[in-house]
């Protein structure tokens, strides 16, 4: 299996609104489409473009989402995790699983509509990294 695309660099913020401001004032960034929760995974969510990826801003959606963990400890938020494209996710699980790393969690639908799973920070050099199957058409 080969390294793909960096799809996106996930932010944990306390505001999505906030976070916006700031990519606006400082970039002149624009969301690429409007905020929207994801009960599933506890956050609200929303994408900024950038021209060869994206920022995806995370905020959680109450007190038992992972990502209120996360701003617990880093109350202004701050970089949560990175995600890398591939081509066949259960490929991906299986290769990731024969070599013995960590995967948090079963395989299940993210913020792009497409497969998506966590591999564990401790197997990553520190960084929660997610593992999403490309999807099918531009993002």
């Amino acid at each position: 299996m080969k390294l793909g695309r960096l799809n996106h660099v996930g932010v944990a913020t306390p505001s999505i609104e906030r976070s916006l401001e700031t990519y606006r004032t400082l970039f002149g960034a624009e969301p690429s489409s409007p905020a929207f929760d994801l009960p599933a995974q506890g956050v609200r969510v929303c994408f900024v473009d950038a021209p060869n990826s994206q920022i995806e801003l995370i905020e959680p959606l109450g007190e038992g989402s992972p990502v209120a963990k996360f701003i617990e400890k880093n109350p202004q938020g701050g970089q949560h995790h990175v995600c890398f494209e591939v081509d066949d996710i259960a490929e991906a699980r299986a290769h990731f699983e024969s070599l013995g790393t960590r995967i948090l969690g079963p395989t299940r639908i993210g913020a792009h509509g497409t497969p998506i799973f966590f591999l564990h920070p401790k197997d990553m050099g520190g960084m929660l990294t997610e593992i999403m199957e490309s999807p099918k058409q531009a993002h």
